[in-house]
């Protein structure tokens, strides 16, 4: 299926709970704080209004690549299962407007990582923890919701945040690499090696990073800005890190989204009465949570320039995922949507709210958090987490090049500039 660049109707993020009065049930503690870390990007509102005219940079002209595999690498941005697997699986109706079932996304539908596999001919990946009914001969998913860069000294029932942070992630993919290879060397038979994957193909696969909001939502739990600001250099450079171990078992094509805006996320103002003049900007998102989002991606942005001089045979690209995502937030009426602060899914009724797929109480009586009728026509699914319609288009934007440094479609990634 596909859609037209501005038009999702032509086809179609982790937070802490500091903000929260009333600890929500254990289940949302696990799967709100996954989504709704504070990182995002306000980067040139001038390119943004060209992009969404149509104008978007146009991508280099390079051979196709051809990936084998993908290889993930995240939080709840791009987790397909593997935090479901682990701890508390997601419930209904999260999964129902595209697999018709829970899927282990905190989504009703599809995931960027999903049309990232869809555009590259590829299956949807399959969760690194996920033991039952998996598939791994195309790539996995070492993503998991709640995951930060950096280690974090808390636990995923109190604050929300994973156990897997991304140097976890990377141990994973280490021993996943090795045991699989030797694995396929040991089977017999082609049914043997078909759910694995080909040794030699590891070398020509898509390295996808998407990571780094949480790390973001723990500063602003226990720092003020200038501390938050100290600590990115040492976030940015444990990415770095990553990346340089892939490169150095053979990975050459990598994929890095900067973070989104997570001011925007309307579950900002669940609990923020009496709003000051100036706290929000035009189309109703958190200033200073932008700003500091921005100033993170500018970091981010700067070390992937960085890296490229010190992995030469490296094509890395750098996704300005904030931009997109504030391209559409800033055009929703235009582009098919609702106001992007209006949510699907759950139940917020001044300060009584019932998390998506959950049962609460309002006024007395028994209240479930349901889906709305036509998720297509919104951005926020459960106030926290996109919904599918939402991630298509963000997708159809990044995926041809328009948001990536170098503007490289990404069935061109493979290419170094």
């Amino acid at each position: 299926m596909t859609i037209s660049p501005l038009s999702h109707t032509s086809s179609v993020s982790d937070y802490s709970f500091s903000m929260y009065k009333g600890a929500p049930p254990p289940l949302l503690r696990v799967r709100i704080l996954w989504k709704m870390g504070l990182v995002t990007l306000f980067v040139g509102f001038f390119l943004l209004s060209c992009v969404v005219c149509g104008k978007g940079v146009e991508p280099k002209a390079s051979p196709t690549c051809t990936f084998p595999a993908i290889y993930n690498f995240g939080d709840s941005n791009s987790d397909t299962g593997g935090i479901s697997a682990s701890f508390v699986p997601i419930p209904a109706p999260y999964g129902e407007g595209f697999f018709h079932k829970p899927s282990g996304r905190d989504c009703d539908g599809r995931l960027i990582i999903d049309f990232i596999a869809e555009k590259l001919n590829l299956p949807y990946l399959s969760a690194y923890l996920n033991s039952l009914g998996t598939n791994y001969r195309h790539g996995a998913n070492f993503a998991t919701g709640g995951s930060t860069i950096r280690r974090q000294n808390e636990t995923i029932f109190q604050y929300g945040i994973s156990p897997f942070s991304l140097d976890i992630q990377i141990v994973q993919f280490n021993q996943f690499k090795a045991r699989t290879k030797q694995l396929y060397e040991e089977a017999k038979t082609p049914i043997e090696r078909s759910k694995l994957p080909v040794p030699e193909e590891f070398s020509k696969a898509l390295y996808t990073f998407d990571i780094g909001q949480n790390d973001l939502s723990v500063g602003f739990r226990k720092m003020n800005f200038d501390q938050i600001r100290e600590s990115m250099p040492d976030i940015v450079n444990q990415l770095a890190n990553a990346v340089k171990n892939i490169y150095q078992q053979g990975g050459r094509s990598f994929w890095i989204h900067n973070t989104s805006p997570f001011g925007c996320m309307p579950v900002q103002l669940f609990y923020k009465h009496n709003i000051p003049p100036g706290y929000l900007d035009q189309y109703g998102c958190v200033k200073d949570q932008n700003e500091m989002a921005t100033e993170f991606n500018k970091q981010l942005k700067d070390r992937i320039i960085k890296l490229r001089t010190e992995l030469p045979q490296a094509a890395i690209t750098y996704v300005d995922v904030y931009a997109a995502k504030y391209a559409l937030i800033s055009n929703t009426k235009s582009e098919g949507f609702v106001d992007p602060m209006k949510i699907c899914c759950g139940y917020h009724v001044n300060d009584t709210h019932i998390w998506c797929g959950n049962l609460g109480s309002a006024n007395g009586k028994d209240v479930f958090g349901s889906a709305c009728e036509n998720p297509s026509q919104y951005v926020s699914w459960d106030s926290v987490h996109y919904a599918e319609a939402a991630n298509h288009w963000v997708a159809n934007h990044i995926l041809n090049g328009s948001f990536t440094d170098p503007p490289t479609p990404i069935t061109q990634a493979c290419n170094t500039h």
